[in-house]
């Protein structure tokens, strides 16, 4: 049977990489680094040896405004427990953030805050330059809009002051905050269901409050296309396009059936409409033309007294509030002192952070058009799935909207640099979701170091295949001795390189010793072996692509278990025949091995591969893909030596809490 002719992906010229960012009132859990940084710091490392370092810029940060900051900030003075400023107390949480990443070997060009330094500055400068382009431009309009007010603490309660129930149908959440559910739905204010202020755990009163929206829903064609366009031309993740396609649907509003019993005349009280009724489904749809009607059609139910819930569909985005702890919004007709909402703030965080880059290493102000605009460029921007609707519906309307594409144009898609958005299912613990302010509390990231090395958590989470489905964290260090059945699932990655890889690369080394005085001996690499090399090679790499994590482990696995075994088998009889032909021929084979393998595992686990590049000898040339099908021969003079390689040195190690336990195979 003919193999498969195997081809290599095209990449772009330059790239920016981004990741989620974290709120300033807290330090990471392992949600963050395991579900979004790692990922996104893995392709960033890749990139850089794929298409060059300096064409590469991976910006994140600290989400430093906004009410769940300045809540939590005001709740630890009420304790008494706290007596910094706020903005210290957002700096001290960077500062930890940091602290983490640098840990896990997570290593942004910048990690800035949006409050913070000379990134602050930028992102400031940045937000009034875009609210004055869309207000001068026409996307803005002001809308009174009820938000809920807290009269015994005189107080216009945002965001996460108030919890209630998601409005929208099928939504189970239990997390309806002011305007939006912990699982991304939008709706108004208004159509919250039982909302309670946290401040007195009453319910809150509605006042009508003018706030500024960005048109969104005037993008709903034009979005439809892009979804469209992304799907004959891209590899984006089909669960990511069909998440966003959820939101671009008309407005409609579902009433059960049972509620309509008895009433004959609704269809004269409702504007023009059209009605969907599937006897198998308990409500029935009214689909409505725009939101103006859908809102008229509400107002009837409401004095009908039919109890009714709305669908997905997309609502003007809004810009600002009056959050005191935000970014000043310019003082626009009679809207005065408003802040920026902290949600669309967040959106173009990316692009203040790679100017603030950019200008630390001497470039020019307007450089970032070369990284966000140029279309030899590509942004990716890595996420968890809850915030597909902001990355994907909000921020590629403001997007066209400050681009110059207007809602009515016809756009050529094949001339705007959409950004990649990559977004990981849920990362669960113990098979359960786990938040700060739920029942299960997540571990934080730092806290798992006391068990597992970064490397070894590296492996670990980007095996879990997120990009296909939740999958649960369950390290057995947080079970009782009850609940452990077999081996601890976080350490079967990490022991392919504790085991299996140290002993190739130890193998090979003091062969190496032993035989050919530190010299790497000079012969033919076997066809097979270079053979598999390369199809490894061009497997990872189009994983790597495709941003299949989980796919990019298996082929390492593969590839090291079968290197490895085919040491055992031939060493094993060229040292019992004392063939030195033989010898020669398998360490010629398997240093090529060690070479291709400790490329590939770069991006993933870089201290451990920087370890064996040291001790081959070699400088960083070896990580540039330009030569990565090159062997090993090609990287050394002919008086090349190893560095000695003492006995029993690691070359990836196990944390000093498993040193006495029995290896998992």
């Amino acid at each position: 049977m003919e193999k498969r002719k195997l081809e290599r992906p095209v990449f772009p010229k330059r790239a920016v990489i981004t990741s989620g960012m974290p709120y300033g009132n807290k330090d990471l859990h392992f949600g963050h680094v395991g579900g979004v940084f790692v990922h996104a710091d893995t392709f960033s490392r890749f990139l850089k040896d794929r298409i060059g370092e300096e064409n590469v810029i991976f910006v994140s940060g600290t989400d430093c405004y906004g009410s769940p900051i300045l809540a939590s900030y005001k709740k630890l003075v009420d304790e008494g427990s706290y007596n910094k400023t706020l903005e210290e107390y957002v700096l001290e949480n960077h500062e930890k953030q940091k602290e983490v990443l640098d840990k896990y070997e997570i290593n942004p060009s910048l990690y800035a805050g949006s409050s913070l330094g000379r990134a602050g500055e930028i992102h400031k400068e940045l937000s009034k330059e875009i609210f004055n382009n869309l207000y001068d431009n026409g996307y803005l309009i002001k809308l009174s809009s009820p938000q809920f007010y807290d009269a015994d603490f005189k107080a216009l309660l945002n965001g996460r002051q108030v919890i209630g129930k998601c409005p929208i149908e099928g939504c189970s959440s239990e997390k309806g905050y002011a305007d939006e559910c912990d699982l991304g739905h939008q709706y108004m204010p208004n159509e919250l269901i039982d909302p309670k202020s946290i401040l007195s755990g009453k319910t809150p009163e509605l006042v009508d409050v003018a706030n500024w929206y960005f048109e969104l829903d005037k993008y709903m064609h034009l979005l439809n296309e892009g979804v469209e366009y992304l799907r004959k031309t891209s590899n984006w993740r089909k669960y990511v396009l069909n998440t966003i396609e959820e939101f671009l649907k008309p407005p409609i509003i579902y009433v059960k059936r049972k509620q309509l019993e008895g009433i004959t005349d609704l269809d004269e009280k409702l504007p023009a409409h059209t009605v969907e009724d599937d006897s198998k489904k308990a409500s029935i749809s009214f689909i409505f033309k725009n939101l103006e009607d859908r809102d008229k059609a509400r107002e009837v139910f409401d004095k009908m007294g039919i109890r009714f819930r709305t669908g997905k569909t997309l609502v003007p985005f809004r810009l600002s509030g009056n959050v005191e702890w935000g970014i000043e919004v310019p003082d626009k007709e009679e809207l005065k002192n408003l802040t920026f909402w902290v949600w669309p703030e967040s959106l173009w965080a990316p692009i203040s952070f790679t100017k603030a880059y950019l200008e630390s290493i001497g470039k020019t102000s307007e450089e970032w058009k070369n990284f966000w605009n140029s279309k030899e460029s590509k942004v990716y921007q890595f996420m968890g799935e809850d915030n597909i609707y902001f990355y994907g519906v909000a921020e590629m309307g403001l997007f066209m909207a400050l681009t110059g594409i207007n809602y009515d144009n016809k756009v050529d898609f094949e001339n705007i640099n959409i950004p990649h958005l990559i977004a990981n299912n849920h990362l669960l613990f113990m098979d359960k979701k786990a938040s700060s302010s739920g029942k299960v509390k997540p571990p934080m990231a730092r806290d798992l170091l006391n068990f597992y090395t970064p490397e070894q958590l590296r492996m670990h989470f980007l095996s879990l295949g997120l990009s296909r489905k939740s999958a649960s964290f369950t390290p057995q260090v947080f079970m009782s001795e009850e609940e452990k059945q077999g081996a601890d699932p976080v350490l079967k990655d990490g022991n392919l390189l504790t085991n299996v890889f140290n002993r190739l690369v130890r193998s090979c080394f003091y062969t190496s010793q032993k035989y050919y005085d530190s010299e790497i001996p000079v012969g033919e690499i076997s066809e097979e072996i270079l053979e598999e090399a390369k199809e490894s090679i061009i497997n990872y790499e189009n994983n790597m692509y495709n941003h299949e994590f989980h796919s990019v482990i298996y082929v390492l696995d593969s590839y090291i278990r079968k290197m490895n075994k085919y040491w055992v088998s031939n060493m094993k009889k060229a040292e019992s025949e004392n063939d030195e032909q033989l010898r020669k021929q398998v360490l010629i084979d398997s240093f090529h091995a060690v070479k291709t393998i400790i490329t590939l595992l770069h991006p993933i686990t870089p201290t451990g591969c920087e370890k064996v590049r040291d001790y081959l000898n070699i400088d960083k040339k070896l990580w540039n893909w330009d030569f990565i099908f090159e062997p090993i021969y090609n990287f050394i003079d002919k008086d090349h030596k190893l560095k000695y390689l003492m006995p029993r040195v690691d070359f990836f190690e196990k944390h000093e809490s498993q040193l006495n336990e029995n290896p998992a195979k």
